[in-house]
């Protein structure tokens, strides 16, 4: 008996490395969960463990392959950002994959920032906030003036859903999304790489770009399967919304950083917005997304720890408090703050009435955040997904302070491993694309009183 045609999608986190076999109906039929200890460069410097990423891949493959009751019809890949592997002409990676959040030598950023225009002037044309290791593409530049021999040796650089592809299809290309995601590579304004690309001798070091819905016959032994490029994450878990809305909306992607995607946000970033720390991201059409960044899940995670201290609770108490519009009223005449940690709690008689106060300071800072990419747009409509779409307190004020949108608790299970399965549906599935994937719960502005 044949097996059911299903996609393996590898979903590469920084901590958590799955494997998911969708079916036809995109419902998970086969998960796999791996972490790795985390290895060291040669400075010393924590970064992926490069190694056991390619075995684990291997073998999990290995394993679903085996298995007579799934038939493999494609492979997708979705990973964090803002990583090369530099492989030789036989392949073989020539350094390790680098942590994004390396230290970069302030001598070579000023050298790279004066000899292209300045920090202001080039942030605006790349979309790119200044951001050291975190702009993959100076990472590039820092190999060539420190590692001249190594960067000589380099045949492509391809950053990492790229190179796990390449490790399946013996294919190497670069993808959009990836290119366009604050690698201060990509000129917003030309829709093309930067001159300084080219300059530098980085052009001939980057594999030819491809359509994200591409894919290549496989290299690594199994069926006859299909192999696509990769994704850059955040760029995968919007195309679910992408395939399944056409009205104007926002996606706001919260866990530790919360994320306003406005993927009908297409103006161009001014000072104001780049110091704010907005960014544009390609989307996996080619197309620009608008973001803005708050830093608001790591807030909300330790100021819970400060509340649960200070009145001798648990931190699991507040991970389903329910809304009460009685104790909003009581804090309507506290004074705003621009951080709840300025607060003293000794102000609060009770700690669901301090945890309300933390959610209403996260709310004001989260208004402003998503204003910046929303303002001038027809957008009407919020998606909110992940940890705070599952908090009452959070949902209702957010729909109080955007009267005139609707807002939206999204749930989809694995959003990014299921935006690197819809991208290339055709390749793989031979029903249409699905529109139920989304479960939305709505919630009213202006019943709640703020």
């Amino acid at each position: 008996m044949k097996g059911i045609p299903v996609i393996a999608v590898f979903d590469v986190g920084k901590t958590n490395k799955k494997l998911f076999l969708f079916d036809e109906d995109y419902k998970i039929v086969f998960e796999r969960s791996a972490r790795f200890t985390e290895t060291v460069d040669e400075d010393g410097d924590a970064c992926e463990n490069l190694e056991s990423l390619r075995l684990s891949i291997f073998d999990s493959l290995r394993e679903v392959f085996k298995d007579p009751s799934f038939e493999i019809k494609s492979i997708s890949f979705a990973t964090y950002g803002a990583s090369f592997v530099y492989i030789d002409a036989n392949g073989k990676p020539l350094a390790p994959l680098y942590n994004y959040l390396k230290e970069y030598p302030k001598g070579l950023k000023d050298q790279f920032y004066n000899t292209y225009g300045g920090e202001e002037a080039f942030s605006k044309r790349t979309a790119s906030p200044v951001l050291g290791s975190l702009n993959s593409g100076m990472q590039l530049y820092r190999l060539k003036y420190e590692q001249p021999e190594l960067f000589k040796s380099v045949k492509y650089a391809l950053h990492l859903p790229q190179y796990l592809s390449y490790l399946i299809s013996g294919e190497a290309y670069s993808d959009i999304t990836s290119i366009g995601c604050h690698t201060n590579l990509w000129d917003f304004s030309r829709n093309e790489y930067h001159e300084w690309v080219e300059k530098e001798g980085i052009a001939e070091k980057l594999a030819p770009i491809v359509s994200s819905k591409h894919v290549m016959p496989a290299a690594f032994p199994g069926n006859n399967y299909a192999v696509g490029v990769g994704f850059h994450d955040s760029s995968a878990a919007l195309i679910p919304y992408l395939v399944n809305f056409s009205e104007p909306f926002i996606l706001l992607s919260t866990g530790t950083w919360c994320i306003s995607l406005n993927p009908f946000n297409s103006s161009a970033l001014t000072k104001e917005d780049l110091e704010a720390d907005c960014l544009c991201y390609l989307q996996y059409e080619g197309k620009p997304v608008k973001a803005s960044r708050l830093f608001a899940g790591y807030q909300h995670e330790q100021q819970v720890k400060r509340i649960a201290a200070h009145y001798g609770t648990d931190v699991i108490t507040y991970r389903a408090v329910p809304y009460s519009p009685t104790v909003m009223a009581q804090l309507r005449d506290k004074p705003k703050v621009a951080d709840f940690a300025e607060r003293d709690l000794n102000d609060y008689p009770n700690d669901i009435m301090a945890y309300h106060q933390l959610i209403k300071d996260l709310i004001d800072q989260q208004y402003i955040s998503t204003q910046r990419v929303l303002q001038g747009t027809e957008v009407r409509r919020i998606f909110v997904d992940g940890g705070f779409s599952k908090n009452a307190i959070f949902m209702n004020l957010l729909a109080a302070v955007f009267p005139d949108v609707e807002v939206f608790a999204a749930h989809m299970a694995q959003a990014t491993a299921v935006g690197a399965a819809l991208a290339i549906h055709d390749s793989w599935n031979t029903k249409p694309l699905p529109n139920d994937i989304i479960a939305l719960k709505y919630y009213a502005g202006g019943t709640v009183l703020y």
